[in-house]
């Protein structure tokens, strides 16, 4: 296992914070008694204030007062976690769920009460009456169970905003907003190579690949392309990954596909560049994160539901999001070495395909309610102003996939004017004016 993969899958686990609160405390708790030990030795205790100070007795009331409120707490406070995920689950969609999950304010919060109550604990087992004839440890045990109380209070306010759904929405926008950012470069800060540096994809057609497939199950969470490159380059061959992020694969499926260029005799070992787990994460999925908002969207577009305001919200955000990636220099199909040889093979999801991802359910279901439909065509007015001449050609193309779907029959005539108005503007931003016809 790559050590890329290794820290992914530690720190996705929803126990990692929490485990690492739990071993600080261990810590805390040797490092507390030997300082106990060390004060009363030197008989600084004297100077010490009486109140910081008890006996065997008090201190094993105190202690043992607190590691059971201490777990009260946390089982209150998993008790919480779950209506949370039953909210979730049932009022805006299933893939939310890992938003909460893995929040580190959530896990922090776990994390502080597992490690007050294994501080306590451990005080309490270790605490003996030849130790000495006063302590001050349980002064810093009440300390810490004042900062548990602090952080219970942090996390009732924690949870009653993650109930509302627009802050969800903007939660998730925001982790979609920084994943982009992490992921892509500007468009103007990079150099496009050249058509003829990947001559070596024409061969392939007269090469039979060497198929490779996981020796586990699961969705695609991470690929390590940089460590499939430097692999290839090793075994001078070229590598086609047949797989995306987000894909589900077992031990059937055909991963890559190797194609020995100059008949190396040893080929690597490539498994461990892919991270695989049992659910979706959004790790490295920006399809993922855009499908959690789109259905919030759709579920609030239910005629259950009916709340065409969160719909709304939601095509906000779409737009938000499309506006930066189009900004946004989308990488290639190939991946070349430092040499400039073809490498790796890897099928990225172009602008059209992330718009499509956002607006074609929304279309399909929403796009009946005006309010909604005119949303739509303002979000892709915003994206259209922001960027190059290529997106707003794109932007146009999927403008008259949207007006070609609208039955124009059943729109009163106000409503007519409302969405021509919009549409219009659309068309201006979109370098469209002189074919753009009013519904």
């Amino acid at each position: 296992m790559s050590l890329t993969r290794f820290i992914i899958n530690i720190r996705s686990s929803f126990w990692y914070i929490p485990s690492l609160y739990g071993v600080m405390a261990i810590f805390l708790a040797i490092v507390s008694l030997k300082f106990d030990r060390y004060i009363t030795n030197l008989e600084m205790i004297e100077r010490i204030p009486v109140i910081f100070l008890t006996d065997i007795q008090l201190a094993r009331t105190i202690l043992s007062t607190i590691s059971a409120s201490l777990l009260t707490m946390t089982t209150i406070t998993f008790s919480t976690i779950l209506v949370v995920l039953t909210t979730f689950l049932s009022e805006f969609s299933p893939r939310t769920l890992q938003n909460f999950i893995t929040d580190h304010s959530t896990q922090r919060v776990l994390g502080v009460f597992v490690g007050g109550f294994t501080y306590s604990i451990l005080l309490l087992l270790f605490l003996r009456d030849d130790l000495s004839s006063t302590f001050i440890v349980p002064s810093f045990a009440v300390l810490l169970s004042i900062v548990c109380l602090i952080m219970f209070v942090f996390f009732i306010n924690h949870v009653s905003k993650w109930m509302q759904v627009s802050n969800l929405i903007h939660n998730i926008t925001l982790k979609i907003m920084e994943q982009i950012d992490q992921k892509f470069e500007d468009v103007s800060e990079v150099h496009e190579d050249a058509p003829w540096e990947d001559w070596e994809s024409e061969e392939l057609n007269h090469i039979k690949p060497q198929k490779i497939n996981l020796n586990t199950s699961g969705y695609i969470k991470h690929i390590d392309l940089y460590g499939l490159v430097k692999q290839a380059t090793i075994d001078d061959c070229i590598v086609k990954v047949e797989k995306k992020v987000g894909e589900y694969v077992d031990e059937d499926s055909d991963v890559l596909s190797i194609w020995n260029i100059s008949n190396h005799k040893n080929i690597g070992y490539y498994e461990k560049y892919f991270s695989v787990a049992k659910e979706k994460a959004p790790i490295d999925d920006i399809e993922f994160g855009l499908t959690k908002i789109v259905e919030i969207a759709l579920r609030a577009l239910s005629p259950g539901v009916n709340d065409p305001n969160t719909a709304i919200n939601c095509i906000e955000s779409l737009g938000k999001i499309l506006t930066k990636l189009g900004q946004k220099y989308l990488p290639r199909s190939y991946h070349n070495d430092s040499n400039r040889n073809l490498r790796v093979i890897f099928e990225h999801p172009c602008f059209y395909d992330y718009l499509f991802k956002c607006f074609y359910q929304i279309r399909k279901y929403g796009f009946d309610d005006t309010s909604v439909l005119y949303s739509a065509l303002k979000a892709l007015t915003s994206i259209s102003e922001s960027n190059s001449s290529k997106i707003k050609a794109i932007i146009w193309e999927f403008t008259e996939h949207i007006i070609e779907g609208i039955n124009k029959k059943e729109l009163l005539t106000l409503d007519k004017r409302y969405i021509n108005e919009q549409l219009e503007a659309l068309a201006k931003a979109a370098d469209k004016s002189n074919v753009y016809k009013p519904l």
